[in-house]
């Protein structure tokens, strides 16, 4: 039994397979508030390797029951696949077609003359060649919208949470991250499972064979359930491993980057900390939780945590299974809440994460708001980001200068105000000299005859215990 969503789009032959997406533009859905959520499964589309090729919306007051759009719509897409446009009736097995039963009425001469209707027929209509191989729907769909889309168009249907799970898939990296998407997948795949080509088809019971067993299909589904308890089982104790060094770590100030996903929190972690982290202009290109002390070191050490992205109509099961990973958001002392300024669906960005917090139970953390990648955004637009969003942090990632300013505001909230001062570390006293370098920020440092003297910036205990530390001992 396969539990890949997308294994069927390996059979297309093609590197990137075209696809078109899809919506319905419900009432309470502007045209710029449609454009965005497009756009961006568009971008999850070529983060996941395909290559959205075209778009068709309609308006409606909701999804078709069944079908999602109307009947000029559906023909409208399967141009696109080269799919029929209709859905055949359902036929209970073992009955005939109505078409079957009125072929055997037809005397051979009006069944030869009308073969040679439909072979006219064929032969005057060339259809075009089909534009895209996947068909993405900007919506949850159910099994059987799904099914019956797929009939119609002839093509793989992906709804916007199928997508969204199969980047998490190939993006995850760690044990527990893998465990996580793997169980959200099959809690997806399970009622879309399909009977196979023998149908109903029953598996014997228990002992002495009694009952009537079950089919495949509920095989399958049972089995995936006793996977999904192996998986959660296998992932509490992850979880307890990971809640053991957070409670260690309850001592230490940390800071946790969260927000919308390619908001830049990753940019922003290896610039505060000055350490490795992957980074990449993709959706979801971060899913594990990493942490690194911010750089230079601190007294106390400051941690900053990097999080999984947020994104419009996450799915729920993903933030369930994500639970323990986002924990760390609401055990931090501070979230700086990351955004990208140059997104002109700021709003709705800030509005997802807001959700998601409040629904881990984050939303009570003192929160800082950063407006990241600033340098993208003209000065007029810096000054509408001011005058909507007072007292937010205008930086960008790149700049050292910004970074080192976010730096200086953290020691500040954690350890007091800076003050600057001046401190004459005899050559003989070296090892205070690294201290002052691990623990300070030095502004300058002069060598003179009796030893270095510096000028730093730091929080007053800090300067005050470097000092107790050059006094001499009697």
């Amino acid at each position: 039994m396969a539990f890949d969503l997308t294994s069927r789009l390996l059979t297309t032959g093609e590197d990137k397979p075209t696809a078109v997406v899809v919506a319905v533009q419900l009432p309470n859905v502007t045209d710029e508030e449609l454009d965005s959520s497009m756009s961006e499964l568009e971008r999850l589309a070529k983060t996941m390797g395909l290559d959205p090729v075209g778009r068709m919306t309609q308006r409606r007051a909701g999804l078709a029951t069944g079908v999602v759009f109307g009947e000029g719509k559906l023909e409208e897409l399967a141009s696109w696949t080269g799919g029929t446009g209709k859905l055949e009736a359902y036929v209970k097995p073992g009955t005939k077609k109505r078409d079957e039963d009125d072929d055997e009425d037809l005397e051979d001469d009006d069944r030869e003359d009308a073969g040679d209707a439909a072979a006219a027929s064929d032969d005057g209509a060339e259809k075009p060649a089909p534009r895209a191989k996947v068909v993405l729907v900007d919506h949850d769909l159910s099994p059987t919208q799904q099914r019956n889309l797929e009939k119609i168009t002839g093509v793989v249907v992906l709804d916007r949470t199928s997508v969204i799970l199969e980047i998490f898939h190939r993006h995850a990296k760690t044990r527990e991250a893998r465990l996580q998407v793997e169980i959200a997948r099959l809690k997806y795949l399970s009622p879309r499972l399909r009977e196979g080509g023998g149908g109903g088809d029953r598996v014997r019971g228990g002992v002495g064979a009694k009952g009537a067993g079950e089919t495949t299909l509920e095989l399958d589904r049972r089995r995936i359930r006793d996977r999904i308890a192996e998986l959660k089982q296998e992932l509490s104790q992850i979880e307890g491993g990971s809640k053991v060094r957070r409670e260690r770590r309850s001592d230490l100030p940390t800071v946790a980057l969260v927000g919308y996903t390619n908001a830049g929190k990753s940019s922003l972690m290896r610039a505060l900390t000055s350490s490795e982290v992957y980074i990449a202009d993709k959706l979801f290109a971060t899913l594990d939780t990493t942490i690194r002390r911010l750089a230079p070191a601190t007294e106390p050490p400051i941690l900053i945590t990097d999080t999984v992205g947020f994104i419009k109509k996450l799915p729920h099961d993903l933030v369930a299974s994500f639970r323990s990973t986002l924990d760390e958001a609401g055990d931090a002392d501070l979230l700086l809440h990351v955004v990208d300024a140059a997104d002109p669906a700021i709003a709705d960005q800030l509005a997802v994460t807001r959700t998601v917090l409040a629904e881990i139970g984050a939303d009570a953390v003192p929160t800082w708001l950063v407006l990241n990648k600033i340098d993208c955004v003209d000065e007029a637009g810096r000054a509408a980001l001011t005058d909507h969003y007072p007292g937010a942090l205008q930086l960008s990632a790149k700049d050292r200068a910004d970074v080192a300013t976010l730096r200086e505001k953290l020691i500040e909230h954690f350890s007091g105000a800076l003050e600057e001062a001046e401190l004459e570390v005899p050559y003989s006293m070296q090892k205070v000299a690294h201290l002052i370098h691990e623990r300070t920020t030095v502004l300058s440092e002069t060598h003179e005859d009796a030893g270095t003297r510096f000028k730093v910036r730091a929080p007053g205990r800090v300067i005050e215990s470097l000092r107790d530390t050059l006094k001499p001992t009697n």
